[in-house]
């Protein structure tokens, strides 16, 4: 068995190692798991789970501090932000608490017919099975905790597999939950050695649910390959278009914007990438932009006042790079930023006018790098917001109500955020992507829901009649 060193995107620092899992070991993962779920006396109660994840978030919010400096020092996202992550990732396990206290299943309407006369009907909620999880390094924990919390809060073992760049954050909420008195067998970690290996894991006929956060390509891929009956639930990028109409309050549009842009070094699924202002205001709009993005600390992740960190690996930074330079040889003008600052940090760039086919405007850049593109009306820029075939979260800056209703009637996307950048999430809102962006739905009581299967009991009995 091998092992995965941890190293530090910002400066290369070794912070830890995990081993990899070998064919032996991904066989036991599945086996114990596939026990536990066939062996419903081995369930762990509605109320015990409750305690656990109630226990568990006390442990997050107790060592906040700790569990943010580390995700920071893992997987680049300044501590500023990986402070919010970890209490995000607290309150999203308060979720699933609150969902099971509140969920239940349903009555079915009987005695309404010949046919249903002399009956009751009600449904309850069963887990659906072995939960198998593929995350991605760009929120270490709090991924980790989407993926991972519901699937213990309905009842399904779950065998998780972070990112390689990021497993150190998922393994700290593992031990959380071992801690607040999760046994062991129902939540697993595992790095298989080979690609080969976690696909067919994920094939595995034992697997009732998949959960994907990743590429497209890869996504896709891995649903191919699922057994029949599995369900499964992807997570894509998706380019994400804005809509800046001329009559939208610029001094708040502008923070909002960089911010969406900016924040984790663009390494978002929903990050601003592409946005399409009226003519008249094009310009200011970017030259305001360029001005966001100079006040902007770039640099170590796990110091207080960095507002922008390291892309997760050299390579990402060298191919974001290229892709802004494919854009300035094709015309664009390069307003700020185009360039790298270390072999891990990319300035915040703003692009001005690139070529509808440029890679930055059909491709998720997936790095600090905006795009503003001046259009002759709003029907242009929904033509040219929609003109890609992914599908997720997109905005609209206005003052004018049927503006806004507009945008959000036309603008392909699963959901449409009015005076706000399109990154905004909280944790019990769907979270999902359409098209190429994804398949299912996230959010945390969306993703309970998945893992559920609603089971109905009918009850005959001549007392009823």
């Amino acid at each position: 068995m091998g092992e995965i060193v941890v190293t530090a995107p910002y400066d290369g620092a070794e912070i830890g190692t995990v081993p990899t899992t070998d064919q032996a070991g991904i066989e036991a993962a599945l086996d114990a798991a596939y026990g536990i779920y066939r062996n419903r006396a081995s369930w762990i109660p509605k109320a015990r789970r409750i305690t656990i994840l109630r226990r568990t978030a006390e442990l997050i919010r107790e060592r906040r501090q700790a569990l943010a400096v580390a995700a920071a020092r893992e997987g680049g996202k300044p501590l500023r932000d990986s402070l919010v992550e970890i209490d995000r990732a607290a309150d999203g396990v308060d979720t699933c608490i609150e969902q099971l206290r509140n969920e239940a299943g349903s009555v079915i309407p009987m005695r309404v017919n010949p046919a249903s006369s002399g009956r009751i009907a009600f449904t309850q909620y069963e887990p659906i099975g072995v939960v198998v999880a593929v995350s991605a390094f760009n929120h270490p924990f709090n991924l980790i905790v989407h993926q991972v919390a519901p699937a213990i809060a309905t009842g399904c073992p779950v065998i998780v597999k972070p990112a390689a760049t990021t497993p150190l954050s998922c393994r700290a909420f593992l031990d959380i939950l071992y801690e607040a008195g999760l046994p062991e067998s129902y939540a697993r970690m595992v790095m298989p050695e080979t690609h080969e290996q976690a696909t067919a894991m994920v094939a595995d006929p034992r697997v009732g649910f998949f959960s994907f956060i990743g590429s497209s390509r890869v996504g896709w891929m891995l649903r191919s390959k699922l057994a029949p009956g599995a369900r499964c639930a992807l997570e894509h990028g998706g380019v994400a278009p804005v809509i800046v109409a001329s009559d939208a309050d610029l001094d708040s549009a502008l923070p909002r914007l960089a911010k969406g842009g900016f924040y984790h070094a663009g390494q978002v699924c929903v990050s601003v990438q592409r946005i399409f202002c009226e003519r008249s205001i094009a310009q200011s709009v970017a030259e305001g932009l360029v001005q966001q993005a100079r006040i902007m600390t770039v640099g170590d992740p796990t110091e207080s006042d960095t507002d922008i960190g390291p892309l997760i690996t050299h390579a990402e930074c060298d191919r974001i790079d290229s892709w802004v330079e494919e854009a300035r040889a094709s015309g664009a003008s390069i307003l700020s930023g185009g360039g790298k600052l270390s072999s891990s940090c990319y300035k915040p760039t703003i692009i001005y006018d690139p070529e509808p086919g440029a890679t930055v405007s059909t491709q998720e850049v997936f790095g600090p790098v905006i795009c503003v593109y001046p259009v002759d009306n709003l029907d242009e820029g929904i033509e040219r917001a929609n003109s890609l075939p992914v599908s997720f979260q997109a905005s609209v800056f206005t003052r004018d109500l049927d503006t806004a209703m507009r945008c959000y009637r036309h603008l392909d996307g699963t959901a449409v955020m009015v005076n706000d950048h399109t990154a905004f999430r909280v944790d019990w809102m769907p979270f999902a992507g359409a098209r190429t962006s994804g398949h299912g739905v996230g959010g945390i009581p969306y993703t309970m829901h998945e893992m559920q299967t609603e089971k109905m009991m009918v009850w005959r009995s001549d007392v009823l009649n």
